[in-house]
Formats: structure tokens, C-alpha cells, sequence
């Protein structure tokens, strides 16, 4: 039901969305949509907490401990473009749908932080005690960054994950490489 829900309001947006069609996209009766997930913003919410939690796993399982700052934040960012590009309507729910509709926005500006703070992570050198205070602004950059090219990528199909993962590292590197980290 949830996948249908996120390809119909991907699709259509949160308003024109109805839970006739999102019915119908997932094989079930409208009531059995109310008796699992609720009213539609209660299942727009739940495709959203789905989606983000999809997104922040993948980054998770791709950049371990153990690697460079430089492969965590490639394999980071590999997995943050390529959940992107295989999983369209997820971002396009995430990222389109729900920023600007309340009360959906904070549940998105909590998944941005979550994210954002994963990237602080991956970028935290190992050694340093103040690296929160360095790093915290640049995964502000890098989520900021990966969220503008993420939407061009939606309109530019043929941009692969591991194209739009050099674009930014490269951009990101170089400036990183410069204040020592």
C-alpha cells in the first residue's frame, strides 16, 4: 500500500492525490487503507517516515567505520544519489511533496537533521575533539549541495549515481583538502 501511495502522490501531489486511486494502484478497498495506515495525512506521513528511513539506511550500510573521510563521504553520497535515482517517487515525496506542505514540513526538516548529522559523522575526523564544530557546517553544504543536484537529476534522467557522486565529491574534496580535514 505504501509503495502505491508514494507513486500516486509522487505523481499527482499531496492534494490531488485521492485514496480512491491510491487504492486502486495498490489492489486494495479504500477501507482497508483507513483500517491500516489512516487518514491520507496519516499515510502521507508514513511514506514519508518509510522513505527517510530507506534513504538514511542505505547511507548508513554504504559508508562504515573503517574508511577514509574521503570513501565515507563517496560511498555516502553514492548511496544518497543512487536511493535518488532507483527510488524516484521516494525522493520526489521527500524532497517536492512534502518541504513545503505543513504539517508534513517538520517531519522532513527532522529526517534533513537526522541526514544531516549522519554527514557530520562521515565527515568527522577521527582525532579531532571539536570536529562537531567543523564539520557540522559543511554537512549543512553537502545535504544542501546533494539535495539541488538531486532535484536537477530528476530532470536530467540520463546522469547516472556514480556521475552525480563525482560532481559533488570533487566540488567537496577540493575545499575539504584546503581546511585540513
Amino acid at each position: 500500500m505504501l509503495d502505491a501511495a508514494v507513486a500516486v502522490f509522487s505523481r499527482r501531489g499531496f492534494h490531488m492525490a485521492s485514496m480512491d486511486e491510491i487504492a486502486e494502484a495498490a489492489g486494495v478497498s479504500k477501507p482497508m487503507i483507513y483500517a491500516y495506515l489512516g487518514s491520507k495525512d496519516e499515510l502521507f506521513s508514513a511514506c514519508i517516515r518509510r522513505e527517510a528511513r530507506r534513504l538514511i539506511k542505505l547511507i548508513t550500510v554504504a559508508a562504515p567505520p573503517g574508511l577514509t573521510t574521503q570513501q565515507r563521504l563517496h560511498h555516502g553520497l553514492l548511496a544518497f544519489f543512487t536511493f535518488v535515482t532507483e527510488h524516484r517517487d521516494g525522493w520526489i515525496v521527500l524532497y517536492r511533496q512534502a518541504r513545503a506542505r505543513e504539517p508534513f514540513a517538520g517531519e522532513i526538516a527532522a529526517a534533513r537533521q537526522q541526514i544531516i548529522a549522519l554527514v557530520a559523522n562521515l565527515l568527522a575526523p577521527t582525532s579531532a575533539e571539536d570536529a562537531e564544530e567543523e564539520v557540522v557546517p559543511i554537512a549543512y553544504a553537502v545535504v544542501g549541495a546533494a539535495e539541488a543536484l538531486s532535484d536537477w537529476a530528476l530532470e536530467n534522467p540520463e546522469e547516472t549515481p556514480e556521475d552525480l557522486t563525482t560532481r559533488l565529491v570533487n566540488i567537496f574534496w577540493t575545499g575539504l583538502s584546503r581546511s585540513g580535514s
